[in-house]
Formats: C-alpha cells, sequence, structure tokens
C-alpha cells in the first residue's frame, strides 16, 4: 500500500462543502489533499443536481417567453425547442465550472486524489483508486463531505426511462409527454416548473398537507394556486401504494385525502421524496462519531464526537441539505481547524431558495413557527400584481412577506413568492443577520423600478401603511 505524505486537513468528497473547505484550508496556509471518487470534481449539485436543474430552467424560461412573445409586442411564427441542444448547453456549462473547481484547487495548492475515501483510523484515510489500487493519507484534521443520495420507494431502482431520479431526469433521451413527480418538496416542484413548459402534461403527488412544506403556509398556497393555474395538477395528501412499469411508462395507484383510491398512467415517474446521506460506507463504525439516522451529529463548529474529524454538507443532523450550507459549514470546519477563530453555524440564517416559477425565497421562521415560539407577531404583506418592475417584466404573481414581533420590529422571517425571488431573498438574510428591524428595511432606500421595492413596501406595511397598495 503506498502513502502520502501527512496532511494538515484532508477533505473527502469535491461538491459544493468539499470543495470551498478544501480551498479555504489552503488559503489558510494548510499542507491539503481532497479525495473524489468520480472522474470530476464538483459533486451532486454541480454535476447532477443545483447546476444543470438550473441550467434547464433557463431554457423553460426562455422558451416559456417565446410562447407568450404577443405580449411584449413580438410575433414569432417559427420556433421550437431543440432538446438536444439544450442537453447540450447543460453539459457544456457542467464541465466549464468543473473545470473551474479544479483550477482553483490547484490554485489553491490543493493535491487532489481520484479513489474512495474511507477512514481506516485516528487521522487515516485509505483510497481506492478506480483500478482497484489502494493509497494511504495520513492528516491532523479529517473533513467529511460525502454528501447525499436521492432517497428511493422500496422495491423501485432508476431505470433511466421510466424510474427516474434527478440524476436520471438530466438525461432523458426526449421529453416525456407525460411525467407524474412524487414529491412536492424543492426537487419535485422545480422540474415540475421545467417539464410542464417544455410541453409535458405534469402531475405532482404529494403526501403531505401541502406543497414545499418546509415553506410559510401563505407560499405553499399561492404555489399551489400557481401550478393549477399553468396547468400543473397537484394532490396533496396522496400516499402512493403502488408503482407499475408498463410497455407505454408507469401505472401509479395512490389513496386520497378522503380514502378513495386513484390510478393515474404516465410516461416516466420522477421519484422525488427526499435525499439518503452517504455516510454508510466511510469508516464510522469504528470512530466515535454519532449518527442519528444515518446522519452525522456535530456541534457548531462542525466537530463530530472523533477527534480531528469535522463533517459537512447533506451528511449533517439537522442541517439543510443545501450547497450554500455545505460551502459555508466547510469555512467554518477548516478555519476551526486551523486555529483561527471560527464563527459557529447558525442556521436561522440560512436562506432557503427554489427555483420554481414563480420562484421562492425564504430566510427565518414562518408565520407559524413564530407564533408557536411565543412571538407577539406582526405581519407585512406586499404583493408583486402592485410593482412596476414586475408588471413591466410580465410576471404578476406572487408577494413579500415579512415576520416581525410586534414589540421591537426584529424581523423574524421573510417569505417570498414571486419574480426573482431567490435574489431578493439576500436583503432579508443580511437584515436579519444584522438584527435588523421592519424600520431598517422601510427606512432603507429602493431603487425604482425595481423588484426589491416589494420588500421595502412589505416592510412598511409591518410598520405602518404601503405606499403602492
Amino acid at each position: 500500500m503506498a502513502e502520502l505524505p501527512k496532511y494538515d486537513v484532508v477533505v473527502v468528497g469535491s461538491g459544493p462543502g468539499g470543495y470551498v473547505a478544501a480551498i479555504r484550508s489552503g488559503q489558510l496556509g494548510m499542507k491539503t489533499a481532497i479525495v473524489e471518487k468520480d472522474d470530476k470534481f464538483g459533486g451532486t449539485c454541480l454535476r447532477v443536481g443545483c447546476i444543470p436543474t438550473k441550467s434547464l430552467l433557463l431554457n423553460a424560461e426562455v422558451y416559456d417567453y417565446f410562447r407568450n412573445a404577443k405580449e411584449f409586442g413580438i410575433t414569432c411564427k417559427e420556433f421550437s425547442l431543440d432538446w438536444q441542444a439544450v442537453l447540450a448547453r447543460k453539459a457544456k456549462v457542467v464541465t466549464k465550472l468543473s473545470k473551474g473547481v479544479e483550477f482553483l484547487l490547484k490554485k489553491n495548492h490543493v493535491d487532489m486524489v481520484r479513489g474512495y475515501g474511507k477512514l481506516v483510523g485516528p487521522g487515516k484515510i485509505s483510497v481506492t483508486d478506480p483500478k482497484g489500487a489502494v493509497q494511504e493519507i495520513s492528516a491532523k484534521n479529517i473533513v467529511l463531505a460525502t454528501g447525499s443520495e436521492a432517497r428511493l420507494l422500496p422495491g423501485l431502482q432508476p431505470d433511466g426511462k421510466t424510474i427516474l431520479t434527478n440524476k436520471e431526469i438530466l438525461s432523458l433521451a426526449e421529453i416525456p409527454k407525460s411525467l407524474v413527480i412524487i414529491g412536492a418538496g424543492a426537487v419535485g416542484v422545480e422540474f415540475a416548473s421545467i417539464f410542464e413548459r417544455f410541453g409535458s402534461k405534469v402531475t405532482v403527488l404529494e403526501m403531505l398537507p401541502r406543497a414545499v412544506p418546509i415553506e410559510d403556509d401563505e407560499v405553499s398556497a399561492e404555489l399551489e394556486k400557481s401550478f393549477r393555474r399553468q396547468g400543473i395538477a397537484i394532490e396533496t395528501r396522496a400516499k402512493v401504494d403502488k408503482i407499475t412499469k408498463t410497455t407505454k411508462g408507469v401505472t401509479l395507484e395512490y389513496t386520497v385525502a378522503d380514502g378513495k383510491p386513484q390510478t393515474l398512467e404516465a410516461e416516466a415517474c420522477l421519484i422525488a421524496v427526499g435525499r439518503a446521506p452517504n455516510t454508510a460506507s466511510i469508516g464510522l463504525e469504528k470512530t466515535r462519531v454519532k449518527l442519528e439516522r444515518g446522519f452525522v451529529k456535530v456541534n457548531g463548529f462542525m466537530q463530530t464526537d472523533e477527534p480531528g474529524v469535522y463533517a459537512i454538507g447533506d451528511i449533517v443532523a439537522g442541517s439543510p441539505l443545501l450547497a450554500h450550507v455545505g460551502s459555508m459549514e466547510g469555512i467554518v470546519a477548516v478555519t476551526h481547524a486551523a486555529g483561527k477563530t471560527a464563527e459557529p453555524m447558525n442556521y436561522r440564517l440560512v436562506p432557503s431558495c427554489t427555483y420554481t416559477e414563480p420562484e421562492i425565497g425564504s430566510v427565518g421562521l414562518t408565520e407559524r413557527q413564530a407564533r408557536e415560539a411565543g412571538h407577539n407577531v406582526k405581519i407585512g404583506k406586499f404583493p408583486y400584481s402592485a410593482v412596476s418592475k414586475a408588471a413591466i417584466l410580465g410576471a404578476r404573481e406572487g408577494f413579500v412577506k415579512v415576520v416581525a414581533d410586534e414589540r421591537y420590529g426584529e424581523i423574524l422571517g421573510v417569505h417570498i413568492i414571486g419574480p426573482r425571488a431567490t435574489e431578493t431573498i439576500a436583503e432579508a438574510v443580511m437584515a436579519i443577520r444584522l438584527e435588523g428591524t421592519v424600520d431598517d428595511i422601510a427606512h432603507t432606500i429602493h431603487a425604482h423600478p425595481t423588484l426589491a421595492e416589494a420588500m421595502g413596501e412589505a416592510a412598511h406595511a409591518a410598520v405602518d401603511w404601503p405606499i403602492h397598495i
């Protein structure tokens, strides 16, 4: 077994958590290596998650503009969707960004080790390369960033054509005429937005009482209303009992809220019922690392109970499974490992973004959570239908909702559904981080005409009265 030099930090996994941790470790002057089992760097987010999905969402948006060009005074007599060109552009974007990650790792003097990494003892990692050769790496600190995989329903395996996860749906040979999506979380509703605009007849089934169940109740209701207006069928409190592959696709048997059995046929079925952590085969069984339903328990600095071992990203218990969360966790972990002053993770400051049509962006407590926590709540709400820039864009759905403490005006949460919500939410994240009040936002001058004006108006609604409604 070959042995490499000892490192200050070895990161296992090169997703947004792992590669960011490795880059920051190099910037801090530590001798660093990163281990990746796949042939490209970037992990799920870059290769089969956030980036390719958002690439397809942009294609869908552009195609939708062509379909509705008359509204903008443009006549398009002939246009069509070239699915293979769409896939080619997606692949080009992914390849470019993956090479960019490798460039940044090299720039920061991070050694890149290809192979499957596994803990084999205190400060020891074995790496098995694609040809089966094994080498051992030693490190003062190890950062586990092994990510997650799509959960599947019992008895089902993806086949790349009819039974799909977030991976397979990105490379379909052709757009299905009909698509049923099981799960109305972020993954499910984003793909619903993509394929409806590409021409698929889309049905979304959700076992819980509402779509995007982690969001504010009013946001869920607004998305469901918008989906139905667009032609996306969405059924909540729907329990899938059986999925059968047929010569034409799939047949689903499910039960609705009133207990009545239903049957649905579609060309393809996307399983979007959550993610499972990749912790089963990375050598944790002989360590002090504690697990909770397969997820790793850590403290605020991302330390596990095993000395010198940190965990970040999708494998962390209680952490939102979001790329930007993994990145910040990686920075916190290696900063702490370097002996520098590190700020512990504050998950209340995490923005949640869902790139549907209309988009969703949120941070902090929902109205329900704030009331359950005992706050005397004041709500400020402003619709995009009264925002000039939204009218210009032809995007009139949705609203900005500010949840504030009634006595002091502290911002407890902000919930947006509407155009470019995933961009606008950044102002709210900063305001909550700085312990801002609704007065602070109301008295912040927002440029006109912009979508951000809705944030200022919602704050005015919580303080006194909005101007433009």
